[in-house]
């Protein structure tokens, strides 16, 4: 037996932002194939850019999970996500044009046998935990290829174990165990921002800013990442990119937290009668 712990509805329903999600995602990871047609890397950013939507998508898939009384289970699910979503997107990264696709099916294939185990053998029985966990797994397999395809210029194989820089395959960007600082990033933007808004006054809207500014942070370190591995051209888009997404989202996210306090008030800080 789960009781619902409901935080309040989203004005956006989770559906709607599950299309989004994914249709963005991919959108966005396969317009870095433009590298492949054109020759250059300058279109890397866009790999970041689907990464966000879909963080976006797993923040609110993690509020739509962890309402049914396991908050303590939102950094664990995000673990879960890039956990389940590495897999599929290494396995994926083989077969070309088509990775991204692959992901997709091989990423809801693990899902659904993690969330059938959740369920089941571990006796959770929370509802939406199968269709929650599929959609983790995937979101962390996509998360995970737009950042690799921005950091590398590429989402496939081949590039990712290329020796850009140095000698032998410590020097590629699986080799250099770069994916895992990658995942790590990744895991901590999806988890976020339902852990920070959570409470009486959580708002859809705030939560998912937040989820865009995680997003956008990551990019910017992420664009770093990419140093080794992308024209100086390529990197100073990116890096670019990610800064003024992020200063939006944070922006907005400032002024929806504004919206959302008990009293906000533009006070200057109290003077101290004089002889005290």
């Amino acid at each position: 037996m789960t009781v619902k712990a409901e935080v309040g509805a989203g004005a956006v329903p989770h559906n709607t932002i599950i299309v989004i999600g994914i249709i963005g995602a991919l959108v966005g990871i396969y317009l870095t194939y433009l590298n492949a047609l054109t020759g250059t890397q300058i279109f890397s950013f866009f790999g970041g850019l689907g990464a966000v939507i879909a963080l976006i998508w797993g923040a609110d898939t993690i509020k739509t999970l962890c309402s049914y009384g396991i908050g303590t289970g939102v950094p664990s699910a995000g673990m879960l996500a890039f956990g389940s979503g590495v897999i599929a997107m290494l396995f994926a990264a083989k077969y070309g044009v088509y990775a991204p696709i692959v992901s997709v099916i091989l990423a809801a294939i693990i899902g659904a046998i993690l969330g059938y185990c959740a369920n089941e053998i571990l006796t959770m029985r929370i509802p939406v935990m199968i269709k929650s966990i599929i959609e983790m797994a995937v979101i962390g397999a996509l998360s995970l290829m737009g950042f690799s395809a921005m950091t590398s210029g590429s989402f496939n194989l081949v590039p990712l174990m290329s020796h850009t820089f140095g000698t032998g395959y410590a020097a590629t960007f699986i080799g250099a165990s770069l994916i895992a600082v990658v995942f790590m990033l990744g895991a901590i933007a999806i988890q976020h921002p339902f852990n920070a808004t959570l409470g009486p006054s959580w708002q859809q809207d705030r939560m998912l800013y937040l989820a865009a500014e995680c997003g956008f942070l990551t990019m910017i370190v992420i664009s770093l990442l990419s140093i080794p591995f992308v024209s100086a051209p390529a990197l100073v888009i990116s890096f670019i990119v990610s800064v003024i997404g992020w200063f939006y989202a944070y922006m907005e996210y400032i002024r929806l937290s504004q919206r959302d306090a008990a009293m906000w008030l533009d006070s200057k800080p109290i003077v101290e009668p004089e002889g005290h």
